[in-house]
């Protein structure tokens, strides 16, 4: 019994050390233009303006660190470890773990997707250029816009 409950703390220890692992892996940079890091405060940047000529949506696809393939196979393992008996249980652990792991990888890809704005400005100099940001400011074609730039990250702002 001792034994049994020792191998319970263990899984249940490991499955919270997954779950932390993973809330930690969801921590992104924002791609906001009405976001600034804080190293980004109190420095000078360059103010350019423009037209905007086209606004896109698009989707930005989030870094993915590959917790949840980890946590699905590890999940999935255990699950299917409690299938059959004997080389049966060591075949589910391996068939869950495979199948938990590409479940696990395909949440956390579609997890880590937001959408974004593709926005084509065309400058006061005469040249065209695309910013890539979160879609959480409206841009219409025809609109005045000012370009902030810094450090090579820019961002689209009214």
């Amino acid at each position: 019994m001792s034994q049994r409950r020792n191998s319970r703390i263990k899984t249940t220890a490991v499955l919270a050390l997954l779950a932390l692992t993973g809330l930690a892996g969801c921590a992104t940079q924002s791609t906001s233009g009405q976001v600034y890091r804080e190293g980004e405060a109190r420095r000078a940047q360059i103010i350019e303006q423009g037209v905007v000529e086209s606004v896109r949506n698009v989707t930005i696809q989030g870094d993915t660190n590959n917790v949840g393939t980890l946590a699905g196979g590890v999940l999935g393992g255990m699950a299917g470890s409690n299938i059959g008996g004997g080389s049966g249980r060591a075949a589910g652990a391996i068939l869950g773990a495979v199948a938990g792991g590409i479940a696990g990888q395909a949440a956390e890809r579609n997890l880590s997707n937001r959408p974004g704005l593709e926005i084509t400005v065309k400058m006061d100099n005469g040249t065209l250029r695309a910013y890539v940001q979160d879609a959480d400011e409206q841009f219409r074609p025809g609109e005045r816009v000012r370009i902030v730039s810094n450090g090579g990250v820019s961002r689209v702002s009214h």
